[in-house]
């Protein structure tokens, strides 16, 4: 199909949806300056040791591995990206009243600062921007965490039971809240038109929207630079840049 003949196919349906859920990766991130994990300079591509970090079993056991990755997080670069004309374009579809839930992988807090409100998105990774403490539950906001680590501290333990400290999202080996999973899927169900934008629907439950979505008849347009398990039973599936694609897609003419 032409390219732009698909592009106004697509507009077509989100013109005519009343209730659009979308799903957003790392691709959505990428034009912002937060790199993905698995694409071609993904960070786990580029540098595979990066994934222990990330593993709940090396995070808790290895002291070296909590250094690492407190330091990893000072230098993360959400602290200075900018929501682009993606996050941006789906900030839009809800001032046109049609985005009914932004389910996100993404730890960012991008979709936020963009415009979408906070009750619309679900992060079912997590957030960055929170600590927790892995023995007693308790939360905070992570710059006042960090501050602590740029002060010397290089494994800050919690201040009200003295156990680890983490991130707020979740790592590979930890639990997805059950919660957050639940209402993800109920929301999957309840769209007509469903984007999957910048995932490669690898990553399991969160992948498993994508069918709830069609069992309830909703359309599957999927936008990615790389193929998906999906892709064949997508309405329309959409190659070129999301920075691109979202803004000519989602903006009212």
């Amino acid at each position: 199909m032409d390219q732009g003949y698909e592009l106004a196919v697509i507009r077509s349906w989100i013109d005519a949806a009343e209730r659009i859920v979308a799903m957003t990766g790392a691709g959505i991130s990428t034009d912002s300056g937060i790199p993905d994990f698995r694409g071609p300079q993904g960070v786990w591509t580029l540098n595979p040791k990066a994934e222990r970090m990330s593993d709940i079993r090396h995070y808790v056991a290895d002291p070296e591995v909590r250094r690492l990755s407190w330091q990893s997080r000072l230098a993360h670069p959400a602290w200075t990206a900018e929501p682009n004309a993606g996050h941006r374009a789906l900030a839009e579809l809800e001032c046109r009243g049609k985005l009914h839930a932004l389910i996100t992988q993404n730890i960012d807090g991008l979709h936020q600062r963009a415009g979408v409100s906070a009750e619309k998105v679900i992060e079912v990774h997590g957030t960055l921007h929170k600590v927790i403490c892995l023995s007693c539950g308790w939360r905070g906001p992570m710059p006042e965490t960090l501050a602590r680590v740029r002060a010397g501290e290089e494994d800050p333990q919690c201040l009200e039971c003295d156990g680890l400290l983490k991130s707020d999202t979740i790592s590979f080996g930890q639990q997805l809240v059950p919660e957050v999973i639940d209402r993800a899927m109920r929301v999957a169900g309840e769209g007509e038109l469903f984007i999957a934008i910048g995932t490669t629907l690898q990553v399991y439950p969160v992948a498993a929207a994508v069918p709830k979505a069609l069992d309830a008849g909703a359309r599957l347009v999927i936008i990615n630079a790389q193929p998906t398990q999906f892709d064949d039973v997508a309405d329309a599936v959409v190659r070129m840049p999301i920075g691109e694609a979202l803004p000519a897609l989602c903006i009212a003419r």
